[in-house]
């Protein structure tokens, strides 16, 4: 038995629109799955921008307190860079993995 189709469906721009509509969704290049997918990535590289600005004020923070006290400065150079004076002699205490 044959499907009967409602009379509005076999119009002209019924059809039409609805060729359009599905080739927009499914085939052209900026369809929904694409769209999706962009979206989703924009939210991923929103999430990743707010945690290095929180990075880009914490390294400014840090960078405003060593410039302003010499003493935290040598502090500084000492533990993160080896730096040492020169009748000194520097240690390194590496623990080993397990």
């Amino acid at each position: 038995m044959p499907v009967k189709l409602p009379p509005f469906t076999r119009n002209f721009y019924f059809a039409t629109t609805a060729v359009f509509l599905v080739w927009m969704l499914l085939f052209d290049t900026n369809d929904m799955i694409s769209q999706f997918k962009l979206w989703k990535q924009t939210v991923e590289l929103e999430e990743q921008k707010k945690h290095y600005v929180k990075e880009v004020l914490k390294v400014k923070k840090e960078r405003e307190e060593l410039m302003g006290s010499p003493q935290l400065l040598e502090k500084f150079a000492r533990e993160r860079y080896l730096m040492k004076k020169n009748t000194e002699d520097v240690f390194v205490i590496v623990e080993e993995e397990e």
